[in-house]
């Protein structure tokens, strides 16, 4: 049975289909930049606490960003085939949504490498969600977390990326 060549269609990949860190030192250094987002369902009840700055534990959005702008920093740490990132700019905005109800969260990450911030972005969004669900499960256990997703990527030799129906 021939095997197939993976190293082409797979990055991650070695010509043996063994799992690798992928060589970026023959990249060119340009800006890239990610956004991602994803959003945490929960009652109306808990919203408003939250809200009104009545939640048991403190400042559950204040906690939830700062958690997000630390999860980006440590992705390499994280995600195995991650490389370290001398990362630029990591922003989390989180906003209260009433139609969830709940709150949609989004992390903007941008760096001048040879490589994209895709993951940092990604990572930004769950642990933002994963914190705001810990400070707030006590006034709610059943939270949903959902639809984490990349909304766009610039720079890069693969171009630009914006989701269907998504222009940032």
């Amino acid at each position: 049975m021939q095997e197939k060549d993976r190293s082409n269609s797979l990055s991650h990949l070695n010509e043996r289909g063994e799992a690798q860190m992928v060589d970026v030192s023959a990249k060119k250094i340009t800006r890239r930049q990610a956004i991602a987002a994803g959003k945490i369902i929960m009652s109306t009840a808990a919203l408003e606490t939250i809200e009104a700055g009545n939640a048991p534990k403190g400042d559950v959005l204040g906690t939830a960003k700062i958690a997000g702008i630390m999860a980006a920093k440590q992705t390499a740490n994280l995600i195995p085939m991650c490389h370290p990132l001398p990362i630029h700019k990591i922003e989390v905005e989180i906003t209260p949504d009433r139609q969830l109800p709940g709150y949609q969260i989004r992390a903007t990450v941008a760096i001048k490498a040879e490589t994209g911030v895709e993951m940092e972005a990604l990572t930004a969004v769950s642990v933002a969600a994963l914190t705001l669900y810990d400070m707030a499960k006590a006034l709610e256990k059943s939270m949903q977390i959902s639809e984490i997703r990349l909304l766009s990527k610039t720079g890069g030799k693969s171009g630009d990326y914006f989701a269907e129906g998504k222009s940032c």
